[in-house]
């Protein structure tokens, strides 16, 4: 976690609020050390945008994971649109 928050610029204590409001569940080593994925970090990063801006953490993560669905949906849709092959 300290090398995680050490690379984003960010407390622990922030990446545990992250955490809290489900925004990322990082992985446990076998020696219970948090353990982040790249997708992870990026979302914390992009947290750390909104709430440098003004934005409650609880709201950040909110527009995340709002975020997040719109870009899956709209992979959806422009993966429907292409037939196949093309």
């Amino acid at each position: 976690m300290g090398a995680a928050a050490e690379m984003l610029g960010v407390s622990p204590a922030f990446l545990r609020a992250l955490g809290a409001a489900k925004l990322i569940e990082p992985k446990r080593s076998s020696g219970g050390h948090r353990r982040y994925s790249r997708y992870q970090l990026r979302l914390a990063a992009r947290a750390r945008e909104l709430v440098d801006q003004g934005t409650p953490v609880e709201a950040a993560c909110r527009i995340i994971i709002l975020e997040d669905q719109l870009a899956e949906a709209l992979r959806i849709n422009n993966a429907r649109e292409r037939p196949a092959g093309h």
